[in-house]
């Protein structure tokens, strides 16, 4: 849940991170805190970083400038890590969002969880499991591009009256998918839950238990919401309590 007071930092590795997925990231980041200081790093000579430049100020990012001063040696990493550090310890910042898919993260992110304050790590889909399991939470920049695209283009004519037949569980499942290794964090997470004489489990706890074992965020598989993940697995049924709050039971 957000709180007002939360003062998020949003670290950007310029070289190893996509500049279209900036917005749904920050939109993401946005459901977390204030995202009050906005840096992307990374040598502003280089072509390859053109898309970053054009968009820079559009965002109200501060670009951190640092030549490359040895071929194969990346400084950029270094600048990134001491100013995060920096941030760190001055006692400002509750939380850090750090957009790359590069492994050489991984101290850093530790290192921060270790202070007591979370780690939200948006890269690729071929970002290294060391840095993913390294943060908080970690999401999937790629899914949250193409969930992003998909909100904003107008549904075909064809599709309209279909997916308003559909049940939301249904819609879920269309635009989601999970695996093996998901699905036996979801069952390990249930399982170590409080269930009632029915078997049913709270959501909230079940997700909490989910997120500390691991760093998976849901919109990582299509979902927007893990009540939306949890009512398109055919493994679970969900159902609500009067004052709304939702509550899940395996099947099977």
């Amino acid at each position: 849940m957000k709180n007002n007071n939360d003062n998020i930092a949003l670290l950007i590795d310029s070289d190893n991170a996509s500049h279209n997925g900036i917005d749904p990231v920050l939109t993401a980041l946005a459901e977390l805190g204030t995202v009050n200081i906005r840096r992307a790093y990374g040598n502003w000579r280089k072509q390859s970083l053109k898309g970053w430049v054009d968009i820079l100020h559009k965002y109200g990012i501060e670009p951190q400038q640092q030549f490359d001063l040895t071929k194969g040696k990346n400084a950029t990493d270094m600048k990134m890590t001491i100013d995060a550090m920096d941030l760190l310890f001055r006692g400002n910042v509750t939380g850090f969002g750090i957009m790359s898919s590069d492994s050489d993260f991984m101290p850093l992110a530790m290192r921060i969880r270790q202070e007591g304050l979370p780690v939200y790590g948006f890269g690729s889909a071929k970002t290294p499991e060391g840095f993913r399991q390294a943060c908080s939470r970690f999401i999937d920049v790629d899914a949250l591009i193409k969930a992003d695209e998909r909100d904003r283009a107008p549904a075909p004519k064809s599709d309209v009256k279909a997916a308003t037949s559909e049940s939301s569980g249904e819609s879920s499942a269309a635009t989601g998918s999970v695996g093996e290794e998901l699905l036996k964090l979801l069952i390990d997470a249930y399982m170590a839950s409080k269930r009632d004489a029915e078997g049913y489990a709270s959501l909230s706890e079940v997700g909490k238990i989910a997120g500390n074992r691991s760093s998976f965020d849901v919109r990582s598989y299509g979902f927007s919401r893990l009540s939306d993940m949890f009512e398109a697995v055919p493994n679970f049924q969900t159902k609500r309590d009067d004052n709304g709050q939702l509550f899940v039971k395996r099947l099977r």
